[in-house]
């Protein structure tokens, strides 16, 4: 979700189409009026045969969209900002000082670009609502905005370079409500960072003690110092975060051209890359030299929140790409289904299975269920139906006579393999999340403005299925199916769902976006590049954005969204919170109750032309002295009541 997406994405590679569907949906889609524009009568079309059962819940009326230097919160409601980044999470930590910050600060302090969160309940297994562990990943840092005399990307100095890397990494911090509001635990034992400075991470899995992940620092390819670029995640069933490495590819200088994994290197992005300033103090990011760095990124991270002693561990079974989420879901037989896509254009969406089975009982058994299973790849069918293509070494074309002679192999290069085996590339397919209440698992696909028409001769980027609109500037959500029935029922290990497209975004007003949603969507409630998906304990959809400022037409401001899944609510999104100027939303989660809604604002002020001297926003203290901080609010209703009721 962050903003490195905007830079080139193919890195020059043609890649072997294998049985790619990438012209499937013209037929099926103009057959279900999507194409037309969906108004009422082609989205009542849609709707699943359950679908009448409820009424829309959704009481609230829409906050503004303007653009402007602050937030907005729909009426009836309030915000309240619990974190900043440089907040102290400790007794004995520095307040935050924009104009003396260090690394050894920073360390003490939460980081920067929050992203991913999610409320922990203490204690344990319990359902509080009012005290609790955020967890936040911190994604990575503008340091125009950061530090002074900062213009473009590359020129920070050693010092700045190692504020940034403890900006990165992760955050556990405990909160409790007080007095009506939420306030920072500071003498907690459960607080803690993980940076990207000198955070130990155990490898795992498959590749864990592989070659390919053997460095200069790390002979035995089995321990990391630190973790990059960490977006959106997820938690499994048993109380653990699970982070996912993004953009990873922007951190290393030098020519990957020049090394022994060029061709890897290359169809990551990681060469050649100018503006990685880290490079320029620390010989680990030089990819010259340390050829295998990058390959040590690109996991999933999972640790455990509750136990601050803890070695995180990147679980390399999950597959190495840009991942983007990482949703846990239980199926009937007991196995956990673990779903992630890959932001970038064209990218795939991911399933990991895991062999052994989930035991709700002993917490401990299932510390290291996810370093074996199958991971899988999708392929959307002209039919409706979606086949998840397994990822195995020696099936198919991942074989030694395609440079593949390992699962670590396979799992090193998951692109290249989902590439052969012919999984249908997206339009950056980012978080993945399943409705607690019926089953249904959605793919948010923010936007693809290079996706072109479907009778373009690349199949590999025109218009597919699940991708219909050439030129999509405002990004979709598609509905994956699995069978077995609603719920817990669903079957998410089975090899063939069905899917459907849930809305395609944009301005419903707009004959040429080409949208679909229900009717009755409000001025300010439609919705452009859908980023972050949470569900609410009734299993609404709660939809935060990513490039409405750039993508939609008129500009707006990014916010969070929601709208029912099932009955006349399905598809109509209304909008609860704008952000400020230059920010985008991430990271929605609730409370146990509804009743708190935590959303992590990043990059205020980044607009064109803002630094650290004059940002588009000094949101969210507006003082002279103060940058733009990135931040956790918190929405509340005023009555006290569940957030959307």
């Amino acid at each position: 979700m962050a903003n490195s997406n905007d830079d080139p994405e193919t890195h020059g590679i043609e890649r072997p189409m294998g049985r790619v569907f990438a012209d499937i949906a013209a037929e099926r889609l103009s057959r279900r009026a999507v194409l037309a524009g969906a108004t009422a009568a082609g989205v009542a079309a849609a709707m699943p045969s359950e679908a009448q059962t409820r009424r829309n819940a959704l009481r609230f009326a829409d906050a503004s969209s303007d653009l402007d230097a602050n937030d907005h919160v729909s009426p009836g409601y309030k915000r309240q900002v619990v974190l900043r980044w440089g907040d102290p999470l400790f007794a004995d930590a520095p307040d935050f000082d924009p104009g003396s910050q260090t690394g050894a600060k920073q360390e003490r302090q939460f980081g920067y670009n929050n992203d991913f969160m999610w409320f922990f309940p203490l204690p344990y297994g319990s359902r509080s609502s009012t005290r609790g562990l955020l967890h936040a990943n911190h994604e990575y840092c503008n340091g125009n905005l950061m530090f002074p005399g900062i213009g473009e990307r590359g020129n920070q100095t050693k010092a700045q370079c190692e504020v940034e890397m403890a900006a990165h990494g992760l955050s556990t911090v405990e909160i409790a409500k007080i007095d009506g509001a939420w306030r920072i635990v500071k003498d907690s034992r459960y607080n803690r960072r993980l940076s990207a400075a000198g955070s130990a991470f155990r490898v795992s899995g498959p590749a864990a003690g592989h070659p390919r992940l053997r460095s200069n620092e790390d002979r035995t390819g089995t321990l990391v110092v630190g973790t990059l670029n960490n977006c959106a995640g997820g938690v499994t069933p048993w109380g653990t975060v699970l982070s996912g490495e993004e953009n990873f590819n922007g951190y290393f200088g030098g020519d990957a051209s020049k090394t022994p994994e060029a061709a890897n290197h290359r169809r990551y992005g990681v060469s050649p890359w100018q503006g990685a300033p880290w490079a320029n103090y620390f010989e680990r990011f030089q990819v010259e030299t340390n050829w295998n760095e990058p390959n040590r990124f690109g996991w999933v991270v999972e640790y455990d929140p509750y136990d601050p002693q803890s070695t995180p561990v990147k679980r390399t079974a999950l597959g190495r790409f840009k991942h983007e989420g990482a949703t846990c879901v239980v199926c009937p037989d007991g196995r956990v289904a673990v779903y992630s896509g890959d932001d970038e254009r064209f990218e795939y969406v991911y399933r990991f299975v895991t062999r052994g089975t989930y035991d709700p009982k002993n917490r401990r058994a299932n510390r290291d269920l996810l370093d074996d299973g199958t991971l899988s790849v999708a392929q959307f069918q002209t039919d409706g139906t979606l086949r998840w293509l397994q990822l195995v070494h020696g099936q198919g074309p991942l074989t030694a006579a395609n440079g593949f002679t390992s699962q670590a192999d396979v799992l090193i290069e998951a692109r290249r393999a989902a590439d052969l085996v012919g999984a249908t590339p997206m339009d950056r397919p980012e978080d993945v999340e399943t409705d607690p209440v019926t089953g249904r698992t959605y793919v948010v696909c923010t936007y693809n403005e290079r996706r072109a028409a479907a009778d373009a001769s690349d199949a590999r980027t025109r218009a597919n299925g699940p991708n219909p609109r050439a030129d999509n500037r405002t990004g979709h959500i598609v509905e994956m199916i699995p069978p077995g029935g609603r719920g817990s029922r669903a079957d998410h290990a089975a090899d063939v769902f069905r899917w459907d497209i849930l809305l395609l975004a944009g301005d419903p007003n707009d004959p040429a976006a080409r949208t679909k949603y229900g009717p009755g969507v409000g001025p300010h409630g439609w919705v452009a590049a859908p980023d972050n998906i949470a569900f609410d304990p009734k299993g609404r959809m709660w939809i935060a954005t990513d490039g409405m400022p750039t993508q939609a037409v008129p500009a707006r401001s990014d916010g969070v969204f929601a709208t029912e899944l099932e009955g006349p609510g399905r598809a109509v999104t209304k909008r609860l919170y704008g952000a400020p100027s230059g920010a985008e939303v991430c990271g929605p989660c609730f409370t146990p109750d509804g009743k708190t809604l935590f959303l992590a604002i990043q990059h205020p002020g980044e607009a064109r032309g803002s630094n650290f001297e004059n940002p588009s926003t000094r949101w969210p203290d507006f003082r002279p002295d103060m940058p733009p901080r990135p931040s956790v609010v918190a929405i509340e209703k005023i009555d006290g009541g569940e957030i959307g009721s």
